[in-house]
């Protein structure tokens, strides 16, 4: 039985471990030197903004958008059926500003609550071919937001996939929120790097109008509430037409959630939509975290038993090294560098926190998009 279990944990951190070399290409990748676009090469965008019951965050980050130094996009701004002022700050900024178009969505029995309705309507809206896709609660954090992720684009590039961090405050919560950030980066910018993406996040999302045309844009999940981002990219990213941009001037960073409870929420609707990607990617996905997961587990059993301590030591000590140095680099590179000195107590309480949602996803269904 403790041979089963030394195998077992050996097996397991081997495994884990090659996922860490994957990710290394990522972490180690050269940013690719591109030239800054003139006036005359910039190519027409829309920046695409979906707002439910958001008017304080449209009144904060609106003049974030307004204020890019780029020659030519335009602001679509969709209110989705929210019943604050939202729609009332929107059509504030559009009298200022002619570079905002508003898209007000109303109730549809058959799409009720479903963004993806909301932004189907406002994409059909924009007259640009290049869509670039934030939050209501998120802010470029440079003015160079929209240059740095469309000079991205080519002949053969129709989507971007950015880095949507998240504030830095104080409290732990707020670090393990960044480092699940950090986590979830490192494995979409890994797989894509590796020429297999699965997934972008919508906080920091680019792609042609082309390419959401021809893969019906939303029709295949549009009964699935949340995913407009993710379940996108898992079916029209291909090795050739998705390139990443993680230059430090083309992050936004969002307002991080405040209690435990809210951010148990999100995550649960997260991870309920991963389970419609393709299959190749659950199973790549699952064997990470179950790998990740008996990682821990059989750590602490096999120290705790006392049988051939020194082997399991030294197997931990090797994935652990493995892990902390791709976590290390991708922190440098996604400037989240106060996270590097304890990741270890941040990945096992993830560890942790992603099994108490697997079992609660069990018997309870998320909630989405309301």
């Amino acid at each position: 039985m403790l041979q089963v279990l030394l195998f077992g944990f050996i097996a397991v951190a081997l495994t884990n471990t090659l996922y860490f070399f994957y990710f290394a290409r990522f972490s180690f990748a050269k940013n690719e030197a591109q030239t800054s676009l003139s006036q005359k090469e910039a190519l027409p965008v829309s920046v695409i903004v979906c707002a439910k019951n958001e008017a304080e965050n449209l009144r904060t980050h609106i003049p974030f958008l307004l204020q890019q130094e780029y020659h030519n996009f335009e602001i679509i701004l969709i209110n989705d059926c929210s019943t604050d002022e939202s729609l009332e700050v929107m059509e504030q900024f559009q009298a200022q500003d002619q570079r905002i178009k508003i898209v007000n969505v109303q109730n549809n029995e058959r799409f009720w609550a479903n963004k993806k309705y909301a932004l189907t309507l406002g994409i059909k809206c924009a007259k640009n071919e290049y869509l670039l896709f934030t939050d209501a609660d998120c802010k470029p954090t440079s003015k160079w937001w929209i240059q740095e992720m469309v000079k991205n684009f080519s002949t053969q590039k129709s989507i971007i996939l950015g880095y949507g961090g998240y504030q830095k405050e104080k409290g732990f919560l707020n670090k393990l929120i960044r480092f699940e950030t950090l986590l979830t980066a490192l494995q979409y910018f890994g797989y894509a790097k590796n020429g297999n993406a699965y997934m972008g996040v919508g906080r920091n999302l680019a792609y042609t109008s082309s390419v959401y045309y021809q893969n019906k844009g939303f029709v295949n999940h549009i009964h699935i509430r949340s995913g407009d981002d993710d379940l996108f990219v898992n079916a029209a990213a291909t090795p050739k037409n998705t390139a990443i941009c993680v230059d430090k001037d083309a992050f936004t960073r969002s307002i991080p959630k405040k209690s435990f409870k809210a951010w148990l929420r999100q995550k649960r609707r997260h991870v309920s939509t991963a389970k419609h990607y393709k299959t190749k990617h659950k199973r790549a996905l699952s064997i990470f975290y179950v790998t990740q997961l008996l990682f821990w587990l059989l750590f602490f059993i096999g120290i705790l038993t006392g049988c051939c301590w020194e082997i399991f030591v030294g197997f931990f000590a090797l994935r652990m090294l493995a892990a902390y140095v791709v976590y290390f680099k991708t922190a440098v590179t996604l400037d989240e560098k106060d996270l590097r000195w304890a990741m270890p107590i941040y990945e096992l309480s993830l560890v942790c926190l992603q099994f108490t949602i697997f079992i609660v996803n069990l018997f309870q269904k998320p909630k989405h998009w309301e």
